[in-house]
């Protein structure tokens, strides 16, 4: 998955953008990261990794851990979670001349047992296979190349004695970004299956974890509802195309890929309250502030229910709904910086980036986190 890789590119950061056209180039979201912080490993405790909290009003930047996190926020917030779980969707095989191929199968729908399944999936391999041939898989499982698509995507109908689904619950791996370096048959994928996959994770179907949420854990979830900091849950499968690489110039131009979601009435009631009482929500993830945002109405009132969006968010977008927001450290030249830069401000987040940098703090999916208030 090449469109995860960092860029090796340095831009020489502008301060004072305003509102000039400048804060949509693309060249002013990019950095430079010693290879060393890219988090290849989780820490032990999931609640102990270090938390950058980064304050819009008064530009501060400080430095605590995540299982501060309830003497941070206030009595009365809402925490909202995404609560997908991602599906060990990596899967290695060959083709016809014997040539291995990894693909990520990109799409999980409900099938019935047996049923010819056609996918989307992510290939790499050294040359890409035509349309028609065959791939084989397992020994009761094999496929046909139906489809060729652009970045490395294919459509495979896979058939055999057993399903897609119940090899990759079998034999999968966990779809972890290329910068964290797993060998085919790796010591720590055993850790990547737990720790790859949030605590609240209930609903298969993301083929990347929500990171954010990643620091949770059950003794620090029952800390927050002591502190009076209630939680609530949201589904956003997240797919590939939240991680597609930016080509355009202009940030406005790139297009990211469709995303399912779901928001139940309960949580969409209790974000309305809270709003209604001048209550703060904290959004866990960029996933959660792309679904609030999409589904909320042009006065910020929030409707339930299922869905796509491919929302795009970059500077001068409005928020209605989400006051704050925990986040990891992200990719340079991606849209997941320009969205905390929208909510933050991209001098602010590039203060912050700066500052992580040098204090040392561990970058992307198994990395440190980031509280923006």
């Amino acid at each position: 998955m090449e469109e995860m890789v960092p860029s090796s590119r340095h831009t020489t950061l502008k301060s004072d953008l305003g509102n000039s056209p400048s804060m949509f180039d693309i060249e002013n979201y990019d950095y430079n990261l010693p290879e060393e912080l890219i988090a290849q490993v989780p820490v032990p405790d999931r609640d102990k990794s270090r938390l950058m909290v980064v304050d819009r009003s008064s530009g501060s930047v400080i430095d605590r851990h995540f299982l501060d996190l309830p003497e941070l926020l206030l009595p009365g917030d809402v925490l909202v979670v995404n609560n997908t779980r991602v599906v060990s969707a990596k899967l290695f095989g060959r083709k016809e001349s014997g040539g291995r191929i990894e693909i990520l199968v990109l799409e999980h729908p409900d099938n019935e047992a047996g049923k010819p399944d056609a996918r989307w999936c992510l290939l790499r391999s050294s040359k890409r296979p035509r349309k028609g041939s065959h791939l084989f898989f397992e020994k009761d499982l094999s496929g046909i190349v139906e489809d060729i698509g652009e970045d490395g995507l294919i459509q495979i109908r896979f058939r055999g004695h057993r399903s897609i689904d119940s090899l990759l619950e079998e034999k999968g791996m966990m779809p972890l970004p290329p910068y964290i370096r797993r060998k085919e048959k790796d010591r720590l994928s055993e850790l990547d299956r737990e720790r790859y996959q949030t605590v609240f994770a209930e609903r298969r179907g993301a083929v990347a974890a929500p990171t954010a949420s990643l620091h949770f854990t059950k003794g620090l979830l029952g800390s927050l509802e002591k502190a009076g900091i209630s939680v609530v849950s949201l589904t956003l499968h997240v797919g590939h195309g939240t991680f597609r690489p930016v080509r355009t110039q202009d940030i406005r131009e790139h297009r990211l890929g469709f995303e399912e979601y779901e928001l139940s009435p309960q949580t969409a009631h209790a974000i309305a309250r809270s709003k209604s009482e001048g209550r703060r929500v904290v959004a866990v993830g960029t996933t959660v502030v792309r679904t609030l945002e999409s589904v909320a109405g042009p006065n910020g009132e929030m409707m339930s229910g299922r869905g796509k969006t491919d929302l795009l968010i970059t500077p001068g977008f409005s928020f209605k709904v989400v006051d704050a927001l925990i986040t990891n450290f992200h990719l340079p030249r991606s849209s997941l910086l320009f969205l905390v830069s929208a909510f933050a401000g991209l001098d602010l987040i590039r203060k912050a980036y700066r500052t992580a940098i040098v204090k040392a703090y561990r970058f992307y999916s198994y990395g440190d986190a980031m509280l923006i208030l």
